[in-house]
């Protein structure tokens, strides 16, 4: 008996792994896993939500006509070039089926976002990484990597699972040194985290060049993760292609409805990017008081800390006590990072227990 063959650049995926919501024994404990909101979601965001609940029966509208236009009011854009998804993870698969195929290269960083290895090989295109330098996005490493067969580079912006972050001046950089040809993905999912009015330019550089494409999500700062609210923008002959491979009603009425209404709650929105500030530094500054024991902070601009283990207490042995402790965090082994944890900026009760806990780790380790 025969039987279908995958295509062997689908076999050669490993699958997404998501961030565990319960432990080995069916705990439900902190989640700190995901890079979730821990203040929860706009309240304008919920009531819209629920309100959307008589039109189940209807297809969302096909267009987003009214996200888009409420994002290009808020952003300075072009509501005709901005693309949806559902999560910006839609809108990265988007670029990839777009963009690349077999025979192409697609470069993105090391210890960069899990998504664009899946999206590359998804569509036969083969992933090049580029070394990093100290856990952050080298341009001269990127640019290094650039051949022929290049078509595409993923950026991550501050970056996932590291939370660095490349400065305006090392994007510009970056997208001066690439052939046009090749699209520059920003993916900016967390962005609204970085700490005052810094950006890196990318939007700019979206709005004016043919061959950039920003990505924005609803799911960390706006609290949506379980609507799955995706977007992106690009000229639009980059988003005209996209449109032709993208799912008609990829997001739905409620979701919509809600992502609206919390654009407009800046009330929230001010409260979760300062309450993250704030004990990001204090997460941050009591991880460095356990330097002595091996832990590192990386410097962080997103809403959770990679945190390095380089002494006696191991990432691994770390995960599990944390577990053990009634916390659940990131180990990210399959990552490249088998010495790391990642640990999203939780409650403050959340993130003061999570570091007592770690704390008392490390002094058991010796």
């Amino acid at each position: 008996m025969t039987a279908p063959v995958p295509k062997p650049w689908i076999m050669g995926i490993a699958p997404y792994v998501p961030g565990r919501s319960t432990t080995d024994d069916g705990r439900k404990v902190v989640k700190l896993s995901s890079n979730e909101n821990p203040l929860g979601t706009s309240p304008a965001a919920r009531a819209a939500f629920a309100g959307a609940a008589d039109r189940l029966e209807r297809y969302p509208d096909a267009s987003a006509t009214e996200l888009r236009d409420v994002l290009a009011a808020k952003h300075g854009l072009d509501p005709a070039r901005i693309i949806y998804g559902n999560g910006s993870d839609e809108v990265l698969h988007l670029a990839a089926g777009a963009f690349a195929g077999p025979g192409d290269e697609v470069i993105y960083v090391r210890y960069g976002f899990a998504v664009y290895e899946i999206a590359t090989r998804r569509v036969g295109a083969t992933p090049v990484i580029a070394p990093d330098t100290d856990y952050a996005t080298d341009v001269d490493a990127v640019l290094a990597a650039v051949t022929d067969r290049t078509r595409m580079v993923y950026i991550a912006n501050p970056n996932n699972p590291t939370g660095t972050y490349a400065s305006r001046e090392e994007i510009a950089r970056l997208h001066a040194g690439l052939r046009g040809d090749i699209l520059l993905v920003l993916d900016h999912a967390y962005a609204e985290y970085i700490d005052g009015d810094v950006e890196d330019g990318g939007m700019a550089l979206a709005d004016s060049a043919s061959n950039v494409l920003v990505t924005r999500t609803f799911s960390k700062m706006y609290g949506l993760a379980a609507e799955r609210i995706g977007w992106g923008y690009a000229s639009a002959e980059i988003i005209e292609a996209m449109h032709r491979i993208r799912l008609p009603f990829s997001i739905t009425i409620a979701g919509t409805a809600a992502a609206i209404a919390a654009l407009g709650d800046t009330d929230f929105v001010d409260h979760t990017r300062a309450h993250n500030a704030t004990w990001r530094r204090w997460f941050s500054d009591e991880i460095a008081k356990l330097g002595n024991a091996g832990l590192r902070a990386v410097p962080s601009q997103a809403n959770f800390v990679l945190v390095l283990f380089e002494g006696a207490l191991t990432a691994e042995a770390a995960y599990k006590g944390l577990m053990d402790a009634g916390y659940i965090v990131r180990w990210l082994p399959g990552q490249g990072l088998p010495h790391g944890l990642r640990i999203t900026v939780g409650t403050e009760e959340e993130t003061r227990g999570v570091a007592a806990a770690l704390r008392a780790l490390a002094e058991q380790a010796g």
